[in-house]
């Protein structure tokens, strides 16, 4: 089966278990997704599904694209994902696939695009402690001395400095599917998973390692 799928995160809530602990939990909405593309190695050099997931205007989608999803029945969809896959031969293109692929219990890895914060200082960044507030000090939120004396006479490079922070891509691992509501395509996941509400994710099935 398809590794996972394209969802969008609605943001967080929180349930309660059997035993009545408190779970704090992300709500994403997950597909479905239709399938726009089948690659082969044949033809592609590895296996993988192409999936749409969401909806733009018409007018939004230009001539080669909309060339493309042709096959898949037309669709105007406003994100397309790869997934592996180990037998394409099971998939057509136009195939709807949905939260069927996952079941309360499971283990899946989220990755998503961390919130943007644009320039940020060494404390925000890199959680400095930042210098004393007392006694005439001068450095309070400053990074402090970042270079090295007469020899190598430059600044490392991985140097924790200020510059650009989030808007990166992240994969949060092991997150718990805590319950499964088919009827709306949500699942909730115990954690958080990275970026704002209505941000695109993909939910994938952990790769499982067998010794030999």
């Amino acid at each position: 089966m398809t590794q996972g799928l394209i969802g969008r995160k609605i943001g967080m809530t929180g349930v309660f278990s059997s035993e009545g602990k408190f779970i704090p939990a992300s709500v994403l909405q997950v597909g479905p997704c239709v399938v726009t593309q089948i690659k082969t190695v044949k033809t592609d050099g590895y296996n993988a599904l192409q999936l749409g997931f969401g909806e733009k205007k018409i007018s939004r989608v230009n001539k080669p694209l909309k060339g493309h999803l042709k096959k898949s029945g037309d669709g105007n969809f406003a994100f397309l994902r790869e997934f592996p896959v180990e037998d394409p031969a099971q998939y057509k293109v136009g195939q709807s696939i949905d939260l069927n692929l996952f079941k309360v219990g499971d283990k899946v890895h989220v990755t998503g695009r961390t919130k943007g914060r644009g320039f940020a200082g060494v404390i925000k960044r890199h959680g400095f402690h930042g210098g004393r507030k007392t006694h005439g000090s001068d450095s309070h939120r400053i990074p402090g001395s970042i270079g090295s004396s007469a020899w190598p006479s430059r600044v490392a490079k991985g140097k924790k400095m200020p510059g650009h922070y989030g808007d990166d891509r992240k994969t949060v691992q092991n997150l718990e599917i805590v319950d499964i509501r088919a009827g709306e395509n949500i699942i909730l996941l115990k954690g958080a998973v990275p970026g704002a509400p209505s941000g695109i994710v993909m939910i994938t099935k952990p790769k499982i390692l067998i010794k030999k």
